[in-house]
């Protein structure tokens, strides 16, 4: 209750100091902690990997692997770090975070501000052998002449430092970057970031802005070249006619409950495209138990949020998970994973 107080205190703050001051609690141990044991209906399997739950946190967040035992402790099944880019870049100018209140929506511009792959490593390095599924997002500089090479780099630099990887291709605030969705780049891309992977899962990220139709194709991609699953999605350049702040034409990635029905629609289209073995993980949108059991039974297998937490606070956690057991059992599942699909 106080730390869902105190989002409430963060939200009359700039986007951005607010996200610093967050940080900088969790940092110093002021963060919530879930002691309750996650009920056994809602384990599920990720690319291999057992989860007590399926709630993630979205990357974005802790861009710099500061404090992802922290974030862990909150409740979250895993995190997600990063995007990490091999050179530390400041990102896009600022502002470059808005809030569109009446839409419990953000539109952000970041363009990948991070410390960089040395001071990631780190990081990494030092909560080795710490319990708990973190990730990272891998991105590319906003510079960089060889965008396919800096993912390579930041892969082979943190092998044995993750417990999974994201190529994310997504993100519309780094100019050209989308281009590797398409489907020759993406063979490149996917190709090189194979051949210098080791036993970690690796996932593909991809905006909700695609055509159904080329689900199929970049299922098709990933199986080539042997990774392990798809991100459902990043955030949108669209504008629904839905949107009502006054914020809603600054430029970037749309991200909360407006690109819920497009990003849902994405992972069933996805599931469709890959039968039921591919690993998905399900994003956009997620503020309730009801958004995160539609995404399930629409084909995810697990989830990621981060908007939802910027309007309800770290108590959207528990509730979500509270709310799916209730979901489940009163459906007859024994478990989050024999949910996955069922809608």
């Amino acid at each position: 209750m106080l730390h869902d107080l105190a989002t409430g205190v963060l939200r009359g703050l700039d986007p951005e100091q607010a996200h610093t001051l967050t940080l900088m609690g969790l940092k110093a141990g002021l963060g919530p902690k879930d002691t309750q044991v996650d009920a056994p209906v809602l384990a599920t399997r990720l690319a291999g990997i057992d989860l007590s739950n399926p709630v993630g946190l979205a990357a974005g967040f802790d861009k710099n692997a500061d404090a992802p035992d922290a974030l862990l402790a909150m409740g979250f099944g895993f995190v997600e770090c990063g995007a990490v880019t091999p050179r530390a870049q400041a990102g896009k100018p600022r502002p470059r975070i808005f809030r569109l209140e009446e839409d419990e929506a953000v539109i952000n511009r970041m363009g990948f501000p991070n410390k960089g792959l040395g001071r990631f490593r780190r990081q990494l390095q030092a909560r080795a052998g710490r319990p708990g599924l973190v990730g990272v997002n891998l991105g590319a500089n906003l510079d960089s002449e060889d965008r396919i090479a800096d993912y390579v780099a930041c892969l082979k630099d943190l092998k044995g430092l993750a417990g999974f990887f994201t190529v994310n291709v997504s993100s519309p605030n780094t100019p050209g970057l989308r281009t590797l969705q398409a489907s020759g780049a993406l063979d490149d891309l996917l190709a090189r970031v194979a051949a210098v992977r080791d036993e970690a899962p690796v996932f593909l990220k991809v905006a909700p802005d695609i055509e159904d139709s080329e689900a199929a194709d970049m299922v098709a991609a990933v199986r080539r070249h042997a990774l392990d699953g798809v991100i459902v999605s990043n955030t949108s350049i669209t504008r629904p006619e839905s949107l009502k702040s006054a914020r809603m034409g600054e430029a970037g990635g749309l991200s909360g409950p407006p690109i819920f029905q497009r990003s849902t629609e994405l992972v069933r289209e996805f599931r469709s495209a890959a039968g039921p073995d591919l690993a998905i993980i399900g994003v956009g949108g997620i503020d309730s138990a009801d958004a995160a059991y539609a995404k399930i039974r629409a084909g995810a297998n697990a989830l990621q949020l981060y908007t939802g937490m910027v309007y309800h606070g770290p108590g959207l956690i528990p509730q979500i998970k509270a709310g799916l057991v209730e979901r489940l059992q009163a459906d007859g599942f024994a478990s989050v994973s024999d949910a996955v699909g069922a809608g």
